[in-house]
């Protein structure tokens, strides 16, 4: 039966309206997530879209301080991702933290996305990057931490803010006692595993794989890879880590310890004959931190507190309860300073001599064996050596030789010895215009890992730089999209089993962990 015209003319109209739907192109910058509609910015110089200050839980504020983080709230219409969010609490301790944060507040449970303006047709891997600082100090939106360069390259990219110092660290027997878990502490951590929750059911939206989340982090950031890597609820989005310079083992407290600690705060600021929880969460965030830091309250660490760590980290891993992923970790040749063992002090053989007897009476002879020295420019490498190790450097290489040993995923370790530039003109402390380092300083990887350096405007970057910037990154990238970092013009990177580590710098090296084993296990049964 033949249709009358008019019908077959409108099917066509509609049949040609329904193809303008189709091929109609998808607005990069509007996503939909759990809580409503989000609105990002095209950043036009390398095509990637930017969704910033996304609130991933409740302002732990009033009643919810010191309290494991809440679902966000839902919004009505649509929310502009335009700006960064608050940073948390914190003094300005660190120079070399450049924040573009919307100021300082409790509600800072933010976190920031980048993604590529091209969407593919498969799911990108994910980068969720924790900030370092001590726990003390650092922000989501700092500059070199951006980003705009990973996604780029393929990778939707995520910064997450979470709660520092006494805010997000702080135990106390009452705050136990009202928990579901008999414990306390860790809130900055749980933050940071509600933010890597949040991603896995939202990042699908911004493009992203939720199924192939890396987690990443320095210093502090390190120790919080390492401490999520153990914690039973984030162990199921874990599809790869990246921990540069440090690791819960030999960063962490006993939950009475931490509890002691928090009595003494609470008693140390008594306001009108008490100091309950409760008093305490009427205090203006402001006044708290400025009242912590008079009372020399400044520095908390992560907590055994029956939830994130439900038992000691080396008995975690002994018992293979830890995500089981690939891994790539690493140090910086120079994490701490000969200075910090022997001040102003000539670097000669016998100075160094009697400042290891002045750290360890009993074995200083066993330590100097395993930091030999015999000239002035050997004992500071060795001074070096044995204050980065004190500092950050063992507990790194414990982590993973540990978690190499009990686990099957492939394993990966680095010493970054790149030395970063002088600083420029009105920034630089060296009279010569010359970087007085001897090594890579702490967190001074940060930048050429994540292709930054253009967003750091205090160094004298040279090409030689960027050049180590592409190497890094590259490698980076590459461990992030398929667990392996090797890639097309990069020095094979041997695993970790194979008692091998990478020396990454311009032309990197294979080097054997043959006489670093033998350190560490020589220091380990040194008390």
């Amino acid at each position: 039966m033949q249709l009358p015209k008019f019908i077959t003319c409108l099917l066509s109209c509609l049949l040609l309206q329904a193809c303008d739907v189709i091929n109609e192109p998808v607005d990069p910058t509007l996503i939909t997530v759990k809580q409503g509609m989000l609105k990002g910015y095209i950043l036009p110089h390398n095509d990637v879209v930017s969704f910033k200050g996304v609130p991933y839980a409740a302002a732990p504020i009033n009643d919810r301080r010191w309290l494991p983080p809440h679902a966000a709230e839902p919004w009505k219409g649509v929310k502009v991702a335009g700006d960064f969010g608050h940073k948390c609490m914190q003094n300005p301790l660190f120079s070399d933290m450049q924040f573009r944060a919307s100021g300082m507040s409790e509600d800072c449970l933010f976190l920031n996305v980048w993604t590529p303006a091209e969407r593919e047709q498969q799911p990108l891997p994910v980068l969720v990057y924790f900030y370092g600082g001590g726990y003390v100090a650092g922000d989501g939106s700092e500059n070199r931490y951006d980003g705009g360069s990973m996604a780029a390259k393929g990778i939707v990219t995520v910064t997450v803010n979470y709660r520092l110092g006494l805010f997000g660290f702080l135990a106390h027997p009452e705050l136990s006692a009202q928990s579901q878990y008999a414990g306390s502490g860790n809130f900055g951590l749980l933050d940071q595993q509600a933010a890597l929750i949040w991603v896995a059911q939202n990042i699908a939206a911004f493009g992203g794989d939720p199924k192939k989340i890396t987690i990443a982090g320095e210093s502090a950031g390190s120790i919080s890879v390492s401490a999520q890597m153990l914690a039973a609820d984030s162990i199921p989005h874990i599809a790869g880590a990246i921990a540069e310079s440090g690791s819960i083992m030999g960063h962490v407290t006993t939950l009475a310890e931490a509890e002691e600690q928090g009595l003494q705060f609470a008693q140390s600021i008594n306001l009108d004959g008490s100091a309950t929880i409760e008093t305490l969460r009427k205090i203006p965030a402001d006044d708290l931190l400025k009242l912590a830091t008079e009372n020399g309250f400044v520095w908390f660490r992560p907590t055994i507190d029956g939830r994130i760590l439900t038992a000691a980290p080396k008995t975690l891993v002994k018992n293979k309860k830890y995500a089981d992923v690939p891994l790539l970790a690493g140090v910086n040749s120079q994490e701490g300073s000969y200075k910090q063992l022997l001040g102003e002090i000539e670097p000669t053989v016998d100075n160094f001599l009697q400042a290891l007897q002045t750290l360890y009476p009993e074995d200083y002879i066993r330590v100097a064996e395993l930091y030999p020295a015999n000239s002035p420019e050997q004992v500071k490498q060795a001074a070096q050596a044995l204050m980065s190790d004190r500092f950050i450097s063992a507990s790194t290489w414990n982590f993973i030789d540990s978690v190499s040993a009990n686990g099957r995923a492939e394993t990966f370790y680095y010493v970054y010895d790149h030395v970063r530039p002088a600083m420029k003109l009105g920034f630089n402390q060296d009279k010569d215009g010359q970087s007085s380092d001897l090594g890579a300083v702490h967190s001074a990887e940060i930048e050429y890992a994540l292709g930054n350096l253009s967003l750091n405007n205090i160094y004298q970057w040279s090409e030689l730089d960027y050049q180590v910037s592409d190497i890094m990154q590259s490698y980076f990238v590459n461990f992030i999209k398929t667990g392996k970092p090797d890639g097309e013009n990069l020095i094979k990177w041997p695993t970790f089993s194979s008692q091998q580590l990478l020396i990454l710098k311009q032309q990197p090296e294979v080097q054997q962990t043959a006489a670093l084993r033998t350190r560490y296990q020589g220091m380990a049964a040194i008390k």
